[in-house]
């Protein structure tokens, strides 16, 4: 059961708490993918889903791109087929063009015709983020986009990440296991435990006043690291 409220601005907003909290629940209520029970979800003054009201947009009405966990790219289709599925009509010439605008973005033309097997796991997530942009979203959904990325590009993954956030001007809420990577990727923080929100704020002022045991464990052996509204 999830029982929870808070909002966010175009920023990068990252979810953090322990398996079984509700954070990719949460992630498949934003985006549509399930119903909640009560409560609602409005992104820029549109409400998308109100118990209240009746109200329940399905997931192409809500403008959300949402990468999972594991990519979820289609093992028979090239990268850039993969690409332009996210495109509402990826036959016209439209489409093709924003295709070629974000193979160059994300410096995937030397692979837009290898599938996803042959690409390493830097590329397939890039090919995986780019297809969730051809939606052009009002909102990104990233679930643990790092968990299948080897250790040493993490942290320019991490930079590319969070300069994409302030060129599209959009709020980016990642889901992590990682808390350093949580402090470092986070402008707000919002830490999840058995369905609920514990504690939400800047990553700073968590770390200096943690409500949570596992805040505070992890806080008492490591240093800092240098709107929407959605309840339910």
């Amino acid at each position: 059961m999830l029982d929870f409220s808070w909002h966010c601005h175009p920023e990068v907003v990252v979810l953090f708490g322990p398996s079984g909290a509700g954070k990719s629940m949460t992630f498949r209520m934003l985006s549509g993918l399930v119903t909640p029970d009560s409560g609602e979800i409005i992104l820029g003054g549109k409400t998308l889903y109100s118990h209240a009201k009746g109200i329940n947009c399905s997931p192409q009405q809500r403008q959300v791109g949402y990468l999972f966990q594991h990519y979820a790219l289609f093992p028979h289709m090239t990268a850039a087929q993969n690409i332009l599925y996210g495109h509402p009509a990826p036959r016209t010439p439209a489409a093709l063009s924003e295709l070629q605008a974000l193979l160059g973005q994300f410096q995937l033309e030397a692979v837009a015709w290898a599938r996803p097997a042959a690409l390493s796991g830097g590329q397939r997530q890039r090919v995986a983020l780019a297809r969730a942009l051809m939606r052009k979203p009002a909102w990104l959904l990233l679930d643990e986009p790092l968990s299948a990325v080897d250790l040493s590009v993490r942290r320019s993954i991490r930079s590319e990440l969070k300069q994409l956030q302030r060129r599209l001007n959009i709020p980016m809420i990642l889901i992590t296991h990682d808390l350093g990577e949580a402090f470092s990727m986070a402008d707000r923080l919002i830490i999840y435990d058995q369905g609920r929100v514990v504690q939400s704020g800047l990553p700073e002022e968590i770390l200096a006043n943690p409500l949570s045991p596992i805040i505070s464990e992890w806080a008492g052996h490591c240093p800092p690291a240098h709107s929407p509204v959605f309840s339910f």
